[in-house]
């Protein structure tokens, strides 16, 4: 193994490309693993000799790339070439990273290499001239099918002739059995060593997006994936559908025998792994008008006519085409699986296997949802939505209160309210929930509905770097609100609980945006009466027990003695978040297993982004992991991103559509980072609070306690009741048919992509897989700038 040191350690004299003998060192030797590899070449030398002796890298690579294009082609049928190919494979990885972080190296694969023209080969000839990228990924995009390496060879035993990789039809190797492929070959770990380790060398070719600055222009495409994912590469449909079945066939659990995972080593999962994060890389949709149309239409004949020119990235494109039900079904239950594999609860601790890649699940998921919206239909077309609902809920849950997994309740979040902006995802919600998984909230007895807005206590107790959600939060729950038929008394509370920390003096008069969150509790509340008060007793209670909450709202003093006292409050409060949390107290006895929230680490990043109206919110990235290298902690942050949502009315209008909900212009204008930043330079005046005072829509509910408070007062005293169940089924049997005022227009707020989010995405899924590769740690202190490295 020693033999790979010396000749880059060696900065003297350039090194003759002709020299076999010499660079043949590094590929030659059998015994190494990718582990020695990053042993054997340390980050230091690699720098040295790229700034000291540029030729002899530039020769390294170019041999490197060289073997594999002669591997793919003659189809690797020794033992001894295969090892070969494997070796560049791993040198590759480990030098890549320090090409990107240079500048003026980033340019060197994109460029075909002076003098040194393809073996066997004349200079002129249109292959030779090929840039080094693209033979580098045509070489390893050949290497994923080659018979007896990568694939079950389909040659008859016994046969001497090796198969012809120029004439093989890739599509008959393609890994596994699932969206356009019927037969599953037999499982073969050493093909799946081989094929993980091409997709990590893949990855790392991919990974030039991470040493580039962030940039909200969405059209700077990565050109390793453009050209991965282009025609050239005559094997992107049998990739594309390979790396899917995989992902979507792997079960974790097997045949289920306790601590199996323990006892033997699973190489699927790590390929399933690799699988996934190279999905998410390409699926990467190119920017203009016609591929925000694709993207962003719903009509399945729209579709259908933009399909011929469809995206440039032939993986978007094939996604965005799946149509089969039994293909979307297949992919839905394969997911579904997978992300609520770590709820599993066995009898015998840590028995069952737990995969630890859901961000990256959760990641591939939006990504299915937003390029192929007929798969968004099917999953929203059946209760099997909820299998999606219930694990990421779960994540959310688990990770609400640990400000280092801030990114993964703000990507769970972001598939709540794409799912949320479809009736469908608020009709299926009324399914009653009865599978228990291991959360720390409340015990109730009721619907999907009750679970999601009882998980809404993220607000009251979760990390305060997650107060810009809150918006997206309460969003979720008024999208839904208008097709919830009967909440449980533990959710209707919940809601109560809500509003009655937002309506306090202090909070509304703290930011100049915190009332637009009475606003959307008070549209939930409109929505559930007039829409589905018949179901709804249990909310009318909570409604009629809490009424002083909104007759304190419809009093609201706006005199400037009353503001001066309330900000006097704020100022004995350190954060928003440990006022709203005095309410928990008055909530259900919670199960075991919650946390307190972890404070925020100082010199926390704060950026401030001009808000379009009526939206959230920005969002902030912060990765934690146990570095398995230094034992230290490091976190990857910062990304900001500024949410736009559309607002849909789905119903005629029959009174004008109050402008409640959009924010003023300067108000807009003056939005901040978050409620504790804005807090800062906020300076509320009687004028203000009286602009957004009279659009309170608040006329319904005080209808709703004009009628039925007198009435339910009256049979107490006449009944003598003193049991809230004969209130409730007195609620129950009523109605306010004719009482009400005229039922106000339903707003959906959907979901718009826009550069921001999608650079937020970028940055957080090339976060993860930053993260999650330590096993070699491909990145690991490298000069990245897509985001930013902090050691803990």
């Amino acid at each position: 193994s020693s033999s790979l040191s010396p000749p880059v350690v060696d900065r003297q004299a350039p090194v003759e490309a002709t020299d076999h003998a010499f660079w043949d060192q590094f590929w030659t030797d059998t015994a190494t693993t990718v582990q020695d590899v990053f042993a054997l070449v340390p980050a230091a030398e690699i720098r040295a000799v790229r700034e000291e002796s540029p030729s002899n890298l530039a020769t390294l690579c170019y041999k490197a790339v060289e073997k594999l294009v002669q591997g793919a082609d003659s189809g690797c049928p020794s033992e001894k070439e295969r090892q070969i190919v494997l070796n560049c494979i791993r040198l590759l990885t480990r030098i890549l990273p320090y090409i990107f972080e240079d500048a003026d190296w980033r340019g060197f694969f994109w460029s075909t290499v002076p003098g040194a023209g393809r073996a066997g080969q004349d200079e002129g000839d249109d292959d030779g001239a090929r840039p080094l990228a693209e033979s580098l990924l045509l070489a390893v995009s050949d290497l994923l099918f080659c018979p007896d390496f990568t694939v079950q060879s389909h040659k008859r035993t016994g046969s001497d002739t090796a198969e012809d990789m120029q004439s093989i039809d890739s599509c008959e190797y393609i890994w596994e059995a699932g969206v356009g492929f019927a037969q599953s070959p037999p499982l073969n770990y050493t093909h799946d060593l081989n094929r993980t380790e091409l997709l990590k060398l893949l990855l790392t070719c991919f990974s030039e997006a991470m040493y580039l600055a962030p940039s909200a222009d969405n059209n700077i495409l990565n050109p390793w994936v453009t050209f991965f994912c282009a025609t050239d590469n005559r094997h992107a449909l049998p990739l594309f559908t390979s790396l899917l079945n995989v992902v979507c066939a792997y079960d974790a659990v097997g045949y289920g025998v306790p601590y199996n995972h323990l006892m033997f080593s699973d190489y699927r999962e790590v390929l399933v792994e690799h699988a996934v994060q190279i999905l998410i890389v390409t699926l990467e949709h190119e920017a203009g008008p016609a591929a925000a149309q694709h993207s962003l239409d719903h009509s399945a004949s729209a579709m259908e006519d933009l399909e011929p020119v469809g995206p440039d990235n032939l993986f978007v494109n094939y996604l965005s085409r799946i149509h089969r039900e039994e293909d979307f079904s297949f992919i839905l239950k394969g997911l579904a699986r997978l992300m609520t594999n770590p709820l599993i609860q066995t009898y015998l601790p840590n028995s069952a296997k737990k995969i630890r890649f859901h961000q990256e699940l959760l990641v591939l998921f939006w990504k299915l949802c937003d390029f192929n919206k007929k798969f968004l239909f099917f999953v929203l077309k059946s209760s099997d939505v909820l299998d999606v609902l219930v694990p990421i809920l779960f994540y959310l849950n688990d990770a609400r209160a640990d400000q280092s997994r801030v990114g993964l309740v703000h990507i769970g979040v972001f598939i709540l309210l794409l799912l949320s902006g479809e009736r469908n995802f608020g009709v299926r919600l009324n399914k009653p929930y009865s599978v228990r998984v291991p959360m720390d909230i409340p015990v109730f007895t009721g619907t999907h509905a009750d679970l999601l807005i009882i998980f809404h206590k993220i607000i009251t107790s979760g990390h305060q770097r997650l107060q810009p959600l809150f918006d997206c939060l309460l969003t979720i729950v008024v999208n839904v609100s208008p097709y919830l038929k009967s909440l449980s008394m533990v959710a209707a509370n919940k809601l109560l609980h809500l509003l009655e920390a937002f309506s306090t003096n202090w909070f509304l008069f703290s930011a100049s945006q915190n009332h637009h969150l009475v606003f959307f509790l008070l549209e939930v509340f409109n929505n559930l009466i007039q829409y589905q008060f018949d179901g709804n007793c249990n909310l009318v209670y909570a409604i009629i027990r809490k009424r002083n909450i909104f007759h304190q709202l419809a009093n609201l003093s706006s005199d400037p003695a009353t503001i001066h006292k309330a900000l006097q409050m704020k100022k004995r409060k350190k954060t928003t978040t440990a006022v709203i949390s005095r309410i928990n107290s008055q909530e259900t006895i919670s199960m075991e297993g919650s946390r307190p929230a972890v404070p925020a680490e100082p010199g926390t990043l704060k950026a401030s982004l001009v808000a379009i109206p009526g939206t959230p919110s920005l969002l902030e990235l912060s990765i934690y992991i146990q570095d398995k290298i230094t034992c230290q902690r490091y976190t990857v942050c910062y990304c900001s991103v500024t949410l736009r949502l559309s607002l849909v009315i789905i119903m005629v209008p029959l009174l004008p559509i109050k402008e409640a909900f959009q924010p003023e212009s300067e108000l807009a204008r003056s939005r901040l980072s978050s409620v504790s930043s804005s807090a800062m330079y906020w300076n509320p005046t009687p004028d203000w609070v009286l602009s957004w005072k009279s659009k309170l829509p608040l006329q319904t509910i005080m209808r709703l306690l004009q009628i039925l408070v007198p009435q339910v007062e009256k049979i107490c005293i006449d009944k003598g009741l003193t049991d809230e169940s004969e209130i409730l089924k007195f609620l129950q049997h009523g109605t306010l048919v004719g009482l009400l005022p005229v039922p106000h227009p339903i707003l959906i707020r959907k979901y718009q992509a826009n550069a921001g989010t999608a650079m937020w995405f970028r940055t957080y899924m090339w976060g993860v897989i930053y993260l999650r590769n330590v096993d070699p740690p491909i990145w690991y202190d490298t000069d990245v700038r897509l985001f930013e490295i902090q050691r803990i």
